[in-house]
């Protein structure tokens, strides 16, 4: 269903306002209504539904019961399941594996990325994780890292767009083939990394924009050997977390947030996510759900179960954010990330990509260009 308009308290690039925003062929046309402070939103006597940014996932591995590597229909069930959480746009995120296998996930990926799922997420384009990692920081990753190179990358490219690799810089030819693919219109993060802090800031000089889940599968903070984790806490201006509270200690969330201006939140999401308890896919792995995590056989971290409708409670419910402020890092940063201009902001011209919630931030409503999404399973 779409209508042309929906009342609340709407936040803007200004900030708050009491009023209404309207919309037409997916689109919004304008938002009016009287600046208001966010007190007033969380604890005034109106108590009408906030309306956010939709939420910008650029690391989604599943959900439904279904992974971005079985190729087929897939991304349909992940890109529908993903919607009724408030992501309104996300990046199909690969697995490292053998490269005919990641073909096959990028033949079928193609098609969702040029034309939206019907009631589901927006595919902004695909996250390339792996193979271009190291061997010695897999993580959940399978054991097939292998030598990057930009026609390799050109030819996947061809199958469905990329807008984010994550790389270790530390490989060697890394450093010169970063700022090669950055000139071609790619975005190149770090992550799987075993680099120092020197190899870290050496990628950024190169033209990486940011690092891969945070703390995860990376060199961590020594205060002698500064390590991945010490390069993006000194130098990045973007890097990507994973806030449920398992990845990343909440104390060492609050460094990151201090530290790195634009941290923005993905789920790193499985098949897992939105199903009960039990085994799913994750690439070529077999993962299990429990106790609120995703693992390995060996107790490896494996993804998560997350949603961002539960990253933004998490950042203001236990970190303590403003809602501004978690807006921003479930939505605004990503798109800024990927040079996104028209999503993650609400305002004349973008898309109408709404996460209405009530003030506890529970999802009442979620419009995807201007298409209510219907939140039944």
């Amino acid at each position: 269903m779409t209508v042309s308009s929906v009342q609340g308290f709407i936040l803007t690039p200004q900030g708050f306002v009491r009023g209404a925003l309207h919309h037409d062929a997916g689109r919004i046309t304008r938002v009016e209504g009287v600046t208001v402070s966010e007190s007033e939103v969380r604890n005034g006597r109106d108590a009408l539904p906030i309306v956010l940014p939709g939420f910008i996932d650029t690391h989604v591995h599943g959900g439904g019961g279904r992974d971005t590597m079985e190729a087929g229909d897939a991304i349909q069930s992940i890109a529908r399941m993903h919607a009724r959480h408030g992501t309104t746009s996300l990046l199909a995120t690969t697995m490292t594996a053998p490269l005919e296998e990641i073909r096959a996930a990028m033949a079928a990926l193609g098609p969702a990325c040029k034309a939206r799922v019907k009631n589901g997420a927006r595919v902004l384009g695909v996250h390339l994780e792996g193979p271009y990692i190291n061997p010695g920081k897999l993580g959940a990753q399978p054991d097939f890292a292998k030598p990057a190179s930009i026609d390799e990358i050109q030819a996947l490219n061809a199958l469905a767009p990329i807008r984010v690799i994550t790389m270790a810089p530390e490989m060697p030819g890394y450093l010169p083939l970063i700022n090669e693919l950055r000139a071609a219109g790619f975005v190149v993060q770090i992550g799987h990394t075993a680099g120092s802090y020197e190899e870290g800031v050496a990628a950024l000089e190169q033209g990486a924009r940011g690092f891969t889940h945070l703390f995860n599968a990376m060199t961590g903070l020594h205060h002698r050997e500064p390590g991945m984790a010490g390069a993006a806490l000194a130098h990045a201006q973007f890097a990507e977390v994973i806030p449920d509270l398992l990845h990343v200690h909440p104390g060492a969330l609050r460094v990151a947030l201090r530290s790195i201006p634009c941290l923005f939140c993905v789920t790193d999401s499985t098949s897992a996510a939105g199903m009960p308890d039990g085994e799913y896919r994750l690439g070529r792995h077999t993962v299990t759900k429990c106790m609120g995590g995703v693992r390995l056989p060996d107790g490896t971290l494996a993804g998560s179960t997350l949603t961002m409708d539960q990253a933004l409670r998490n950042l203001v419910q236990q970190l303590g954010l403003e809602i501004e402020d978690a807006s921003r890092r479930v939505s605004t940063y990503a798109a800024d990330y990927m040079g996104v201009q028209d999503r993650g902001r609400l305002g004349a011209g973008a898309w109408a990509d709404l996460a209405i919630v009530d003030r506890d931030l529970k999802l009442q409503r979620i419009f995807v260009e201007g298409e209510e999404i219907e939140l039944g399973d």
